[in-house]
Formats: C-alpha cells, sequence, structure tokens
C-alpha cells in the first residue's frame, strides 16, 4: 500500500486509497489483510490492551473491587468476542455488551472494557445490522443505569453510592456518538462499493465499445475486399481459357485488393496489442474515396461522385468513409446494376454532411456470404456521432442508402 500510495504522489494527487478506501476494507466477508480469515491478531492485541489498561486504571479506583481471576476471565470472554466479530456480528455486539454488564455488576474498576462493545458495535453496524447495535448497547446503557441509580445498593462493592444522572447522560452521549460512527462507517463502504461497482460497469462498456468498434471496422474492411475478391476471382475464371490478358487483370485486382485489407486488418489488431499506443497509420477518410472508386471500378462497378469531399473531424471523416464503402460493397454482392452514385453535401445551417449512395438496381438476390451486418454497422456508426441512416428502395428502381452526419460531435465541442 506504501508503494501505490508512493505511486499516487508521484503523480500530483491524493492515495487511490483516500477516495476509494483502504485496500483491506472492502475483501469478501469482512476479511483483515492477514493471512486467515479470522481476525486473530486484532483480537489478540485488543484483549491485551483491554487486560494492561483495565490494571493500570484499577490503581485510582480503590473503592472498586480488586481484579481477580473472574475479572481477568470475563475481559478475555469480552475482548474474544471479538474474534467473530465478522461471521457472527449480532451474537458478538449482544455477547460483548451482557459479558460487560456481568463484569461492572461484580463491582470491578472502570476501565477500557467499553471499547470492546464499541468494536461490536461497529461490525455489527457495517455488517448491516444497525438495529442489534442499538438494542445491545441500549440494553447495555440501560442494565448500567439501573445498578449505578438503584441495584448498587446490593451489588459489589460494599458502601457505593449512587451514580448522579448527568454521568448516565455522558455514558449514554458516548453510547449514541459510537453508533452514529458506526453508521457513519456504513454509508461510507456502501458508497466505496457503489463506486467501485460503478467504475467496473463503466470499463465494462467501454470494453464493450470498443469490441463493438472493432468488429465494425474488421467487417468493413473484409466484407468491402473480399466482395471485390469474389467479383475478380469469378471474372477471372470465366476468362482464364478465352482471354488471359483480362483474367490476369483480374488477378492484380485480387492481389491489391488482398493487400490492402491484410494492412488495414493488421492496423486494426495492432490497437489490441499496443491499446495505448498511436496507429501507425491514419484513419481511413474521404480524401481515399479515388481509391475506392478505383476498387469498384476493378469489381466492374463504375462510380460516379458529385461534390468534392470535404474536410471533416477525424471521426466524421471515417464513418463516412466506411458508409460510402459499404454502400458500394453492396452495390458490388447485391444489385444487378454496374452503376452507381456518390453524392456530398454540407448543410451549414444544420452543420451536417448529407451522404447519398445510388444505384440502378434491380436486387440479383445473390448472397456473396453477407452476414447481414453491413446495415446495422452503418446505423452504428452514424448513431454513435449522432446521425443517422435511411435505406431503401429508390423512386424510380434500384437502392438508395442516405447518411446525416454532423460536423462536430460531442467530443469535437
Amino acid at each position: 500500500m506504501a508503494d501505490m500510495a508512493e505511486q499516487d504522489v508521484h503523480r500530483g494527487g491524493p492515495p487511490q486509497w483516500w477516495r476509494h478506501g483502504p485496500p483491506w476494507w472492502n475483501r469478501p466477508d469482512g476479511e483483515e489483510a492477514s493471512p486467515g480469515r479470522w481476525p486473530w491478531p486484532s483480537t489478540a492485541l485488543f484483549t491485551a490492551f483491554v487486560l494492561l489498561g483495565t490494571h493500570f486504571s484499577a490503581h485510582n479506583q480503590i473503592r472498586r473491587e480488586p481484579l481477580d481471576a473472574y475479572a481477568v476471565l470475563l475481559l478475555c470472554v469480552t475482548s474474544g468476542l471479538l474474534l467473530w466479530r465478522k461471521r457472527y456480528p449480532v451474537f458478538v455486539v449482544f455477547g460483548t455488551a451482557a459479558a460487560t454488564l456481568a463484569y461492572f455488576a461484580a463491582g470491578y474498576p472502570y476501565g477500557p472494557v467499553f471499547l470492546a462493545v464499541a468494536v461490536a458495535c461497529f461490525s455489527a453496524v457495517v455488517a448491516g445490522h444497525p438495529r442489534a447495535a442499538w438494542a445491545a448497547v441500549g440494553a447495555l446503557w440501560a442494565g448500567h443505569a439501573l445498578m449505578a441509580l438503584w441495584l448498587y445498593r446490593w451489588l459489589p462493592p460494599a458502601g457505593d453510592t449512587a451514580s448522579s444522572w448527568g454521568q448516565q447522560l455522558v455514558i449514554g452521549t458516548w453510547v449514541v456518538a459510537v453508533v452514529a460512527v458506526s453508521v457513519l462507517a456504513r454509508v461510507r463502504r456502501e458508497q466505496w462499493a457503489k463506486d467501485r461497482a460503478e467504475r467496473a460497469q463503466a470499463a465494462r462498456r467501454r470494453a464493450d465499445a470498443e469490441r463493438l468498434r472493432i468488429a465494425r471496422e474488421l467487417h468493413d474492411v473484409l466484407a468491402h475486399s473480399i466482395s471485390v475478391i469474389h467479383v475478380q476471382a469469378g471474372v477471372g475464371l470465366a476468362l482464364l481459357d478465352s482471354d488471359p490478358e483480362q483474367a490476369r487483370t483480374a488477378l492484380t485486382t485480387i492481389k491489391d485488393a488482398s493487400k490492402e485489407a491484410l494492412g488495414e486488418v493488421r492496423q486494426v489488431l495492432a490497437t489490441l496489442r499496443a491499446p495505448g499506443d498511436a496507429p501507425r497509420a491514419p484513419a481511413p477518410g474521404l480524401d481515399r474515396l479515388p481509391e475506392l472508386v478505383e476498387a469498384a471500378a476493378g469489381a466492374g462497378l463504375d462510380v460516379e461522385v458529385e461534390g468534392e469531399p470535404p474536410r471533416l473531424p477525424p471521426g466524421t471523416d471515417l464513418a463516412a468513409f466506411r458508409i460510402v464503402q459499404e454502400a458500394l460493397t453492396n452495390v458490388v454482392r447485391h444489385s444487378g446494376s454496374r452503376h452507381a452514385r456518390v453524392r456530398m453535401d454540407i448543410d451549414r445551417e444544420g452543420g451536417a454532411l448529407r451522404l447519398r449512395v445510388d444505384d440502378d438496381g434491380p436486387a440479383t438476390g445473390a448472397d456473396a456470404g453477407g452476414s447481414g451486418n453491413g446495415l446495422a454497422g452503418m446505423r452504428e456508426r452514424a448513431a454513435a456521432l449522432g446521425g443517422g441512416i435511411e435505406a431503401g428502395p429508390r423512386p424510380g428502381g434500384g437502392w438508395r442508402v442516405g447518411a446525416v452526419l454532423p460536423l462536430m460531435t460531442e467530443e469535437d465541442r
């Protein structure tokens, strides 16, 4: 723990346990920072402290009964019960209160024996039994007041006088203070546990979001490249004998597409191996749209681009590129049209980029091995930026994918 505190001080802030509780506080079953589950060391030290403290305090209480074997036994029982305070907090708090009452009923000197009840009360409240703690310490206070104000005539030591109500009020105040501190400790512990659970849940959400992002990236990269490879492989097989030169061109396109896909997959996987490092290559954006058009042309799709690619924030630029890429991939795989149009407009008033990808259809009904996740991935990308996707049949036939992406996201603000 000292090393953790030193590291936090070097970072310029208070130790982590200062905000979230000491490391031993939330161990299972209230386990302390000891090798076993039983709090032997703390109980032994506390028992020794009670015995020694009572022995020294007895020298100034000559009117009380001297300490004997029965007194030592009661003190050991009172303190020794704390060994079970983690497993049976209700039993321990009532047991320590009863043993303490028996000790004072025998007329033995006052001393730190009260602290055993305080520790038992604290453990019971923290364990979730505040009513039992209130009942036990209330019974102890009431029993002590009864003995000090009325039963002292028949209890040792002989010749004892009655206590004042002021003394009993002071004792009652201490009882209330002990229980109040215990309740505050329990509230603080619950807050620590809640904060820890919220941090763990936030970490899980971040991990889920990162896995979803990586899945989208891999899907978009592989779906586009494999679709191009699939089409070109069919062309190459069909023309292998009749037009070897065209088949060679198809094989070259397959080689280039596979090389590009491998590079992007390596970039995505590199973020998994070193999540804190910056990527070696910048994320793709609309500035790579000519490459995308060229790749689509290699798959036999003529793409017409309307509008100049604007300068966009990195997140929006990546989402726009992936949406166009996925839309063109779907045209290659599922449309009989060999012509597509990509239109880009900047809505200055709304502060958004409007993308539209059209093809003339008709749908071929062919399944190139797709999983149906492409449109869902496009919707997720747009929704993550606060935008939206609309996809469906076009009025004049064919298919249209429309996207609205904000030019400024929350992170950019």
